[in-house]
């Protein structure tokens, strides 16, 4: 292997390691390394599609931009996907490998362990610098006989580690000693360094507890990282940044919402338009009502369509879309949103779950009939109602077909896709990613209110953000000795 790598764990979930990971893959490409990202294991139903249509996570899709790299199945081998009845789709090296639940998880890490390692050794004589980032808490010793996340993938690939620990949840001196206590004695001296994320104040007033820490744990301190705003304009990984609720403008012209569905995925399109200024998004959680006079409603993509189409009927939000329908506000469905609209939802092969029929919305004239095979793939098209290109990504089990669908909502690669009623208002889409078409959300938001402010360029927002990013690391982190605990792995595919 040609790598150098090292690999980034938390004390706990949502401790930041994603963004830093983006934040350092950003930072040593302006040095000139040749640097990628890893994950042996990620769980999220917010998946990006590569060139060759298998699935990643998304916040790899990220963090290899930041790299400036095309996204690889290899950067992400293992991908678990929640479903309903508490399993989960296996994704192995972007293609689907059947499903998982707690009960076999066990007896999967001999399985998976060689894909792993067939994916690391690609992905380390593919650079000259590997960042790996782990999954969940590295002290979650109850799973550590089965681990292929964390210390377990460690210890298999012979790679080093920094730990991360979140300051913002409160207890974060207890977390990175409470870890290194709780950790077996090589698992510990795989821990080379600490670092503290998510800052706000004087960082210097923290110095003695970085003391503390390596003073009860031998481990070198590599500084602080502050609250980075930055990564607010960045695309969410997981549904945590969700439970905040709205984005919301001053200015805020256009009022959207959407309601937060069980088993919601890829609401990483909404991402640029709660970064559009002028518009309001709103996630409606359970128990709430979809207020009315929004402009615009919604439906996100799932990974059950029809589980949520129950649970959207049991919280009344069915009722909710149909009185803003009438009301004049714009509803636009996505993927398992736009089946949901139809008037009826079919599975008689199962691969849904285990209800084989429910009826829809009945907003579009159209039905679905779910598939085994899962369409994956990019694209690029036009939507011809809004005179506007667009790209983005199938990820969909299931085909829709009705009198609606003879108004297709975009047109990809010569054939068309999606549905519009007769009078425009209700749409529907599998297409992912449109709204990352500056031109396309553009026109779509205009449509509803043609007053917004100047155009705004999505993608070259996370770019900055990303370079943000970068330089705040630069001067907050001892970048030279994180570096230094880099190393060639102690493993080789002939090992």
């Amino acid at each position: 292997m040609t790598a150098r790598v090292l690999m980034c764990q938390g004390t706990g979930s949502d401790v930041g390691k994603s963004v830093l990971v983006a934040g350092l893959c950003r930072l040593f490409r302006n040095r000139g390394f040749k640097v990628a990202p890893f994950k042996p294991q990620n769980m999220s139903n917010n998946s990006a599609v590569t060139e060759d249509g298998g699935e990643i996570g998304r916040a790899q899709a990220l963090q290899s931009r930041a790299a400036g790299l095309n996204p690889s199945i290899h950067m992400n081998p293992v991908l678990l996907k929640p479903e309903a009845d508490h399993t989960s789709q296996l994704v192995l090296q972007g293609r689907v490998a059947g499903r998982l639940n707690a009960r076999n998880w066990h007896d999967k890490r001999e399985r998976l362990l060689p894909a792993i390692g067939e994916s690391f050794t690609h992905m380390a004589e593919s650079c000259d610098l590997l960042i790996v980032e782990g999954a969940g808490s590295a002290a979650e010793t109850n799973l550590r006989a089965s681990d292929v996340a964390n210390m377990g993938f460690a210890e298999a690939f012979g790679v080093p580690v920094v730990l991360i620990g979140d300051i913002d949840r409160g207890g974060v001196i207890a977390s990175l000693v409470g870890t290194h206590q709780v950790l077996a004695p090589p698992d510990r001296a795989r821990i080379r360094g600490f670092l503290v994320n998510k800052f706000r104040g004087d960082i210097s007033l923290f110095a003695p507890g970085m003391q503390d820490v390596t003073r009860h744990t031998g481990w070198t301190s590599l500084g602080i990282v502050p609250w980075l705003t930055a990564a607010a304009r960045l695309p969410a990984e997981d549904a945590v940044p969700l439970q905040g609720g709205s984005r919301s403008h001053a200015d805020a012209k256009i009022r959207i919402a959407v309601p937060m569905l069980a088993h919601i995925a890829n609401f990483d399109d909404l991402d640029p338009l709660r970064a559009e200024p002028g518009v309001s998004v709103a996630f409606v959680p359970p128990g709430q009502p979809i207020p009315m006079g929004v402009d615009a409603i919604i439906l996100p993509g799932t990974k059950s369509t029809l589980s949520d189409l129950a649970m959207l009927r049991e919280q009344g939000w069915d009722i909710d879309i149909r009185a803003n329908a009438r009301a004049g506000a714009r509803i636009l469905g996505l993927c398992g949103g736009y089946q949901m609209l139809g008037r009826a939802v079919r599975d008689p092969g199962g691969s849904d779950g285990a209800v084989a029929e429910a009826p829809g919305l009945a907003l579009l004239d159209a039905e679905t009939e779910m598939a085994a095979e899962k369409a994956v793939r990019r694209c690029t098209g036009r939507a011809p109602g809004y005179d506007a290109d667009v790209e983005g990504y199938e990820i969909h089990m299931g085909r829709t077909t009705g009198a609606d669908c003879a108004r297709p909502m975009v047109q990809i690669e010569g054939r068309d896709d999606g549905a519009v009623s007769a009078d425009g208002r209700i749409e529907g889409t599998y297409l992912h990613g449109l709204f990352g078409s500056d031109a396309f959300r553009r026109a779509w938001l205009t449509s509803i209110d043609p007053r917004l402010s100047k155009p705004f360029a999505f993608d070259a927002s996370v770019d900055a953000a990303l370079d943000e990013i970068a330089a705040v690391l630069a001067d907050t982190l001892d970048i030279e000795t994180l570096l230094s605990f880099a190393e060639h792995p102690g493993w080789s595919p002939t090992t």
